[in-house]
């Protein structure tokens, strides 16, 4: 997998599936990441080359981690409870327990199991979409969305926020049936206006554009993005990026 961006870095075979590997490390309780320390990854697949692939990817970065694997979901629990990595990268399909079981069970452990999951799977079904996020997913990626989104779905999860794959975004967000434009869902209008440039913005969230994108095609800077993202959530009572997206398909900012 190169580091670059594009849509075939996870587009690997499906090996015989593998055993559990388990790293052996001490108990430790969970400590958030921190500029001094990187983001712990644990990568749950039960594909072999899959989870390589992403390890070289994640490896790749300074501020990331890879603490951990399991070929295996119950395997994936229990290495979450020896290693408390901040972000486990899952698959849905997976032996013994599946990804959105997973996903279920760590969302009702809570703050005993404090591991933001980001569902990585070949298979984009409303199936698994909708219940991964209803059970607390930050993320849900397809693996043929390449390798920058994989390190900025890990960083996302870490600072609160959720990225799903565009294709996705676009398709759930389809789902809302947009009101007049200015308007809150209820008919309750917006508690403090979007500027020009937020609605743009907003938009193109809602299209599935990461901050590099909008940045890019803006002719700004990432940080300016962010800086926008940031009062886009606060004027719309919002929580993250896709909060953005839902409100501005309601409000017709995302219709192209």
């Amino acid at each position: 997998m190169s580091a670059g961006r594009g849509t075939e870095g996870l587009r690997l075979l499906r090996p015989p599936a593998a055993p559990s590997t388990l790293t052996p490390v001490n108990d430790q309780p969970h400590h958030p990441a921190t500029p001094a320390r990187p983001i712990r990854v644990l990568l749950a697949d039960d594909q072999d080359m899959v989870r390589r692939s992403m390890r070289r990817v994640l490896e790749a970065q300074e501020d990331i981690e890879v603490v951990g694997e399991a070929a295996d979901g119950a395997a994936a629990l229990a290495e979450m409870r020896l290693l408390r990595p901040d972000v486990a990268l899952v698959d849905v399909r997976m032996p013994r327990m599946d990804g959105l079981q997973l996903t279920r069970t760590v969302h009702e452990l809570g703050d005993r199991l404090p591991v933001k999951i980001v569902i990585v799977t070949t298979f984009d079904l409303d199936e698994y979409v909708y219940p991964a996020l209803r059970h607390g997913a930050s993320g849900f990626l397809l693996k043929r969305s390449g390798p920058a989104l994989l390190v900025e779905a890990v960083r996302a999860a870490v600072a609160g926020d959720s990225l799903i794959s565009p294709s996705v975004t676009v398709r759930l967000l389809k789902h809302v049936t947009a009101p007049e434009p200015g308007r809150m869902p209820g008919g309750a209008a917006t508690p403090e206006p979007l500027t020009p440039r937020e609605k743009e913005i907003a938009g193109k969230v809602a299209e599935g554009l990461t901050n590099s994108d909008i940045a890019a095609e803006m002719f700004i800077s990432a940080g300016t993005v962010k800086t926008h993202v940031a009062s886009i959530q606060r004027k719309l009572g919002v929580r993250n990026r896709v909060g953005i997206a839902v409100r501005a398909w309601e409000m017709g900012y995302g219709t192209g």
